[in-house]
């Protein structure tokens, strides 16, 4: 098929853009993230209802307008674009189709256009940033009362599979009298079943897959940007009883999550069996750099870890048998309390951070995450060079962890929480790798120098994890996922007072 540079391509998201065409997972991820969890338990529980409904009364519209409404209601415009920005894009992603983002993507001198049932601010992020540039979304509108969404929606697109609505919204983008010349959707096979921009379409074709020929997502190096920050707690795609099997996991999960805390206190051989026993695998190749519980030394040991979770250092103390001091930022008063081995505070003035750092490490060993935040994709941020200047030798350690249902991390939400999420997983694990002795001159006082360390290091942990270095920053991140430089004192533990979301 040949397209004049001058055409028009519109496609479907659900279901043609993307493989699944299912919308309760992108709806329940805006009431868990920006509303909270009993608005995403009262999404769960009515959903089933509404859908056995929809399909009685043979009324598409209605399952999306209840989820609409129960998951907008009364939020704030703010509150459902942070999470349309850093928290959709990645499930989005995981749903993108090969085949048809590509044929969507050769088309680049063409006015393109996705079409989607879900509301606009849900999808105008992913559509700018991942799909195409200068692409528009075209979805539901709904209504915003002083800031806040009234979780009605205007006469606009993408309620209706079959009717009226999603026609006029494109009609209403392309002008008057406007056309598309070519209209891309996924089929059932009957015409009725057409979303209704397919009426002003010159050309319709109707994608369909055979069973037996499952589709494939697009892989992570074809992404049109990569994806490196994003935020929310789950980890999985939360369908329907996907999202109901965490749910009846929580009360083991919190209590599981408290016995894994309350096993910090045992020596680090018990440690580590009980651990191992509630499900929490842990990993470790010392390599040659470390004897475990080795003697006291003058003076201790320089770990460079790259930064996973909060728990980096505390693993890292429990596989090397010595107790290890962590520096720290703004760690949580709780976090702080709970923590098995000491932690020393940052003051973000270099001078002082130096001397600090140093006197500590004089009295034993001591661990930094040189990258200043966690980064949750295969990629490495810069790491601040601070750390080379102190000692004249750095181990650096290659650190991966997850689980199967939370991130023990976030950016909007509650900080003093990631420990207990990660806790909570059925089986969250830890691979931690000690690296052969990089040599710093711990001098101070040249800084070209300590750059050049901090990016060897960097070049080291990143080579022995398969991870990309890249030149980003803990402020970059911030300002990505939160919009803020991460730097002011509420940022740490009320951003999402700050930023909306569920305080998770």
């Amino acid at each position: 098929m040949a397209i004049e540079r001058s055409s028009s391509v519109a496609v479907e998201l659900e279901g043609t853009l993307l493989i699944s065409g299912g919308l309760f997972p992108y709806f329940l991820l805006v009431a868990l993230e920006a509303g909270g969890p009993l608005r995403a338990g009262v999404l769960l529980a009515v959903y089933p209802i509404v859908a056995l409904l929809g399909v009685a009364l043979s009324d598409d519209d209605l399952p999306l307008l209840v989820m609409t409404f129960v998951s907008t209601a009364g939020l704030t415009v703010g509150d459902v674009a942070a999470v349309a920005k850093a928290t959709l894009p990645r499930f989005f992603l995981g749903e993108l189709r090969d085949s048809m983002f590509r044929a969507f993507a050769r088309h680049a001198a063409c006015e393109r256009y996705v079409v989607t049932r879900l509301p606009t601010v849900m999808v105008e992020p992913f559509v700018r940033e991942y799909v195409a540039d200068g692409a528009r979304a075209v979805g539901t509108e709904l209504r915003v009362v002083g800031r806040r969404f009234t979780g009605a929606v205007t006469s606009a697109p993408g309620v209706a599979t079959t009717g009226d609505r999603s026609l006029g919204a494109l009609v209403a983008v392309l002008g008057r009298d406007g056309v598309v010349d070519v209209g891309l959707c996924s089929g059932g096979g009957a015409v009725n079943r057409q979303p209704a921009f397919m009426r002003i379409c010159k050309e319709r074709l109707v994608v369909s897959t055979p069973r037996k020929a499952p589709e494939t997502p697009l892989p992570r190096s074809e992404y049109a940007r990569p994806l490196i920050f994003h935020d929310g707690r789950l980890v999985g795609r939360p369908d329907p009883l996907a999202f109901l099997a965490v749910v009846l996991w929580l009360p083991l999960g919190i209590l599981l999550a408290v016995v894994r805390i309350g096993i910090g206190i045992f020596p680090y051989g018990v440690s580590l069996l009980l651990a191992a026993a509630t499900g929490f695998q842990i990993r470790a190749n010392l390599g040659a750099t470390a004897a475990i519980g080795a003697p006291e030394r003058r003076r201790g040991t320089l770990y460079a870890c790259n930064h996973q979770t909060l728990m980096d250092p505390v693993i890292l103390s429990t596989v090397v048998h010595r107790k290890v001091t962590a520096v720290t930022y703004s760690l949580s008063g709780l976090s702080e309390l709970i923590a098995p081995i000491p932690t020393v505070r940052l003051t973000r003035d270099r001078g002082r951070d130096r001397v600090l750092m140093r006197s500590v490490l004089a009295r034993g060993d001591l661990a930094v995450c040189p990258e200043g935040t966690t980064c949750r994709e295969p990629y490495l941020l810069r790491f601040s060079p601070l750390f080379a200047e102190i000692a004249g030798e750095i181990t650096p350690v290659a650190v991966r962890a997850g689980g199967a249902m939370f991130h023990g991390t976030t950016v909007r939400g509650y900080k003093w929480m990631d420990s207990f999420f990660f806790l909570m997983n059925p089986v969250p694990w830890y691979q931690v790798r000690l690296l052969p002795l990089v040599v710093s001159s711990g001098a101070g006082d040249d800084d070209s120098s300590s750059r050049d360390v901090a990016n060897r290091v960097q070049r080291v942990i990143g080579e022995a994890l398969g991870f990309e270095c890249t030149a980003l920053t803990r402020r970059e991140k911030y300002q990505m996922i939160a919009g803020h430089d991460g730097v002011d004192a509420r940022a740490g533990e009320q951003s999402s007072s700050r930023c909306g979301g569920a305080r998770l």
